[in-house]
């Protein structure tokens, strides 16, 4: 039940994740485990991936020392419980604008008395063992994360209502999809952005809830979201790590040859 990704913001650490859209298979966990990080980011939003697919990602990637998280679609709440159900061990949910909609993911993705959610009685997460159920729920609760992404103006308008809400661990910006709804797309430290950010890290401050980020990608502009309070962070994403590293190694053995034209 070991989840790293929360054991992380739990003691005050930064929490860095991946996003997967085309790695796909179960060694992948352990590869970007031994790269360092915390947690994947198992995109069901932006891909064509299957949630058995990501299921299976997320059983593979239990005791690796990375959490499997899944992003779900708009309000995709039966996707969400099955990627739980299925070894996932969070869910990120996006669009999330308003205190009621914020009180919706925790009524369907946590278990009673907070929420709704139904239990199967058999988890992967516990090895299948049999465990009472009370006992097997608390169990869960405890070690799953729910975060929610503030993707608009609206959203941070809300922020504060939204971070009160309990039963939510994360309150995550979508940096790009901010950035794209105030009309300044790509600038992710353009002074309303930063005011936005700063606005959020007060109420996940004062409210207890963990703030978090995607969408800032230079070390330069992650410190400054770093000391506001930021720790989940989602650092990096597969294909660009991909191509940022196959550019390096293409280009520099072709400097090499470069180098011996007269």
């Amino acid at each position: 039940m070991k989840n790293v990704a929360l054991e992380r913001l739990r003691s005050g650490q930064l929490s860095l994740g991946v996003v997967l859209r085309q790695a796909r298979s179960v060694e992948t966990a352990p590869i970007f485990a031994t790269a360092g990080f915390d947690w994947l980011f198992i995109d069901l939003e932006h891909n064509a991936m299957s949630i058995e697919t990501a299921c299976e990602m997320s059983v593979g990637a239990h005791n690796t020392g990375i959490a499997p998280l899944v992003r779900v679609p708009e309000n995709q709440y039966w996707m969400a419980t099955r990627a739980l159900d299925g070894g996932a061990q969070g869910i990120i949910m996006p669009h999330v604008d308003t205190p009621e909609q914020a009180r919706e993911v925790v009524r369907q993705l946590r278990y009673p008395p907070v929420g709704r959610r139904s239990i199967s009685s058999m988890q992967v997460h516990v090895g299948f063992q049999h465990m009472a159920v009370g006992e097997l729920t608390a169990k869960l609760d405890q070690h799953f994360l729910i975060a929610v992404m503030l993707e608009t103006e609206q959203a941070i308008e809300n922020c504060e209502a939204i971070a009160a809400v309990k039963g939510i661990d994360v309150i995550m910006i979508g940096g790009n999809d901010l950035c794209l709804d105030l009309g300044i797309p790509g600038e992710v430290t353009h002074p309303r952005v930063q005011e936005a950010f700063a606005r959020v890290a007060r109420a996940c401050s004062s409210c207890g809830r963990h703030a978090g980020l995607g969408g800032v990608r230079t070390s330069e502009d992650l410190k400054l979201y770093f000391d506001m309070g930021y720790r989940f962070i989602l650092a990096a994403n597969d294909v660009t790590l991909l191509t940022d590293a196959g550019r390096r190694r293409s280009e520099a053995l072709r400097a090499l040859v470069a180098e011996d034209r007269p």
